[in-house]
């Protein structure tokens, strides 16, 4: 039987409402948290999460 386990907010630990399975692959998957209303993208590859960091937007100068 495949493990499964619940993705966790990366901002406040807490659960989400994905699960994912051992064989599952998300690549820029925007993850919402109900709890703390922030979206984060994640990859996910073997049940490894990784939180991906956008860069901030940049003031234009003139």
């Amino acid at each position: 039987m495949k493990q499964s386990k619940w993705i966790l907010c990366p901002v406040c630990k807490n659960k989400t409402r994905v699960q994912i399975r051992e064989d599952t692959e998300l690549k820029n998957f925007p993850l919402y948290c109900p709890k703390c209303k922030q979206e984060s993208l994640i990859d996910a590859k073997e049940l490894h999460i990784t939180v991906i960091k956008e860069p901030d937007a940049k003031t234009q100068s003139r």
